[in-house]
């Protein structure tokens, strides 16, 4: 079968289509043929190698996926092969107190795919049974994988560390992104006020198409700046983070007394300099953040079947094409996911 792995790390010319073994499923594993994944930004951190963590390698690369149940194992009695299914981008011991609590994203063991273990984007991939979810019908295959892991990501953020409420002011940056676009929606979903960041008038004007109530384009003003200007210099309730060093400060300048910053990542950097003075004297609450836990897969694929959540679809590529979607993201020419058919 066909994967797309790297064997060692740098740019997108490090990305192989390679012929591997189809895997065989353990007794507790599903084989899911692969219809669609999508590509998140973490791609490009694993691709490129991160600092201070060794991956395995060669590594299949991925962690959203969807497709069909060709095979399952022998202590699996819920899953028929045909069954359309949807695969969780993370992956856990499935026994200790924070996975048996709802939490499993808190696991000692919690591993990402496509991260710290093989990933999606292959013909066919093996699946524990906990990390496989029926789709709906009316969600398509596409659709799902888009979503997943930018849902899972923005839901924690917004409604269970920064517990957004109606009529709040959420900053969104990077709101062109898979997880901007995904916040955009989240916060719309508890009436909150949303403005969202981008350097780009056609990324705003379709973040407004998507919920945003108001928007600040940061080459055209300094986003404290913005704020200020909406906000009758009040400043909003909660920041949305995931791009780092380069917004860091303007965040904490944007953020009311009493607000939260929520943060997922570090696109631009992670050596943010942070002026404790207005943390401490404005009475700013940090919130650091990664994925979420698989129950929220099951909030999101009611949401979108009941058509109050949507997929933020960039466009379309075949899988061949991966190294040219990698070049999109980085060059962030993209509005939403860029999703990868098989």
């Amino acid at each position: 079968m066909k994967a797309i792995r790297i064997h060692e790390h740098g740019g997108s010319d490090r990305i192989l289509i390679d012929d591997i073994p189809e895997p065989s499923p353990n007794s507790d594993e599903a084989l899911v043929k692969i219809a669609a994944t999508s590509i998140n930004h973490l791609d490009l951190w694993v691709r490129d190698g991160m600092r201070n963590l060794r991956l395995p390698l060669p590594m299949i690369l991925g962690s959203d996926g969807a497709g069909t149940i060709l095979q399952v194992g022998r202590e699996i009695y819920d899953l028929r092969p045909g069954d359309r299914v949807l695969i969780s981008p993370g992956t856990s011991c499935g026994t200790c107190e924070q996975c048996l609590g709802g939490h499993d994203n808190l696991c000692r063991n919690y591993r990402i795919l496509g991260e710290h273990c093989d990933g999606t984007d292959a013909e066919i991939v093996a699946v524990k049974r906990d990390n496989v979810l029926k789709l709906p019908d009316n969600i398509t295959f596409d659709d799902a994988a888009a979503s997943s892991l930018v849902f899972i990501t923005a839901y924690q953020m917004l409604a269970e560390k920064a517990r957004v409420q109606p009529v709040e002011d959420v900053l969104i940056l990077g709101a062109g992104s898979g997880v901007g676009t995904a916040a955009i929606q989240i916060a719309k979903l508890f009436n909150a006020r949303v403005i969202a960041v981008s350097g780009s008038d056609e990324k705003l004007d379709r973040a407004k198409l998507i919920g945003a109530d108001d928007v600040i384009n940061y080459n055209s003003e300094r986003i404290s700046d913005g704020v200020r200007r909406l906000t009758s210099k009040r400043g909003v309730d909660v920041v949305f983070e995931h791009t780092g060093k380069t917004t860091w400060s303007e965040s904490i300048l944007s953020t009311k007394r009493g607000g939260r910053i929520v943060t997922c990542g570090a696109t631009t950097g992670p050596d943010a300099v942070t002026d404790l003075r207005y943390v401490f004297s404005r009475q700013l609450s940090i919130l650091g953040s990664t994925m979420g836990s698989k129950k929220l897969l099951f909030t999101m694929l009611d949401l979108m079947s009941s058509g109050r959540f949507h997929a933020v679809i960039d466009r379309k590529l075949p899988y061949t094409d991966v190294r040219k979607a990698h070049e999109i993201i980085e060059e962030r020419r993209q509005f939403g996911k860029i999703v990868l058919t098989f």
